[in-house]
């Protein structure tokens, strides 16, 4: 059966300035795939530790392993869509089920951070660096 035919739940995750849509696949099918923008995830996401915190939604959940998740992710770096996948994919999982919500909330997978880069001021070297003063 194609991917495009099976029942899925779907949320969509930010960070900074990557956005990334996730879909969850939960049926007698489903055996654990995961896969980024047509990737293997560790392949997508090669740096240690980004998996672990992808993943952290499956796990708290109790579901890792027993559903397929297949991410459309764009814009942004590695850190900001790691955010956006993990945000998502926990949307994703509340959506399938709503009693995963206050275990989800509790570990802070459902939580937007909503750091973005601060825009350059005029007459500032960055945001906030001034030029180096001089008195003459």
């Amino acid at each position: 059966m194609a991917e495009e035919t099976r029942r899925y739940y779907e949320g969509i995750g930010r960070r900074k300035n990557a956005t990334a849509r996730v879909r969850i696949y939960v049926d007698e099918q489903s055996s654990g795939v995961f896969t980024v923008n047509g990737k293997d995830v560790k392949d997508y996401f090669p740096r240690f530790g980004d998996v672990i915190v992808l993943s952290g939604p499956l796990t708290d959940a109790g579901l890792q392993g027993k559903v397929d998740v297949s991410v459309l992710v764009k814009g942004g770096g590695i850190t900001g869509q790691t955010g956006a996948v993990r945000l998502g994919l926990a949307r994703a999982l509340v959506e399938y089920d709503e009693n995963l919500r206050g275990v989800l909330r509790a570990n802070g997978h459902l939580t937007r951070d909503a750091r973005i880069k601060e825009r350059k001021k005029p007459g500032l070297k960055r945001a906030r660096k001034a030029p180096t003063y001089t008195k003459r």
